[in-house]
């Protein structure tokens, strides 16, 4: 017999294995707060390389000329969306993590406050911009690196994360600014 195809695995055999490998941690980084770690998930070859299979098809749909991932955790995720793409990927940092001039904005948090900065130069004016971050909660961080990019001179179109939070509301505010939404899993 020669070479066999693989097996087809659907988008939604892909997803529950990702999400059965996800760990639940409450109370951390603060009591009362459920926490959904990715790092089983990530330390699994396959099941990130099905993650960012799915992120990538999602992405198509936006059509983006570049994509920004938000710090931290969006860049193991953006990264190789944008490499599959064939497009850039811009970082949005916290403060003083980008040598060159930056816009930066101040932001709330689920349990907190914090400041994302983007280089001046970062995205071509009228660029297709991609967010992409690992969570959707409040929606702040998105909201303020779209604010960003809309400094930098780009149009957000769209944002794209592994994890909603759903009852944390975050998706309302950002389609409130025309940013379409899109996540793999929402709890």
């Amino acid at each position: 017999m020669t070479g066999s195809a693989p097996p087809v695995v659907s988008e939604a055999d892909r997803l529950a294995a990702i999400d059965a490998a996800i760990r639940i941690i409450p109370d951390f980084p603060q009591p009362g707060i459920l926490f959904r770690d990715i790092t089983p998930m990530i330390g699994h070859g396959a099941l990130f390389a099905d993650a960012v299979a799915v992120l990538v098809e999602r992405a198509r749909r936006f059509e983006p000329d570049v994509i920004v991932a938000v710090e931290s955790r969006g860049f193991l995720f953006g990264a190789p969306v944008a490499l599959a793409l064939g497009i850039g990927l811009v970082p949005v940092r916290k403060p003083g993590k980008l040598p060159a001039d930056t816009h930066g904005v101040d932001y709330g948090l689920e349990y907190g406050r914090d400041r994302l900065e983007i280089h001046v130069d970062a995205v071509e004016q009228q660029a297709r911009v991609l967010l992409i971050d690992d969570l959707l909660a409040t929606g702040g961080t998105v909201n303020a690196a779209a604010e960003l990019v809309r400094r930098a001179g780009g149009d957000p179109v769209g944002a794209l994360f592994l994890i909603e939070l759903a009852a944390l509301g975050g998706r309302a505010p950002i389609e409130a600014q025309g940013i379409a939404c899109d996540a793999l899993l929402v709890y």
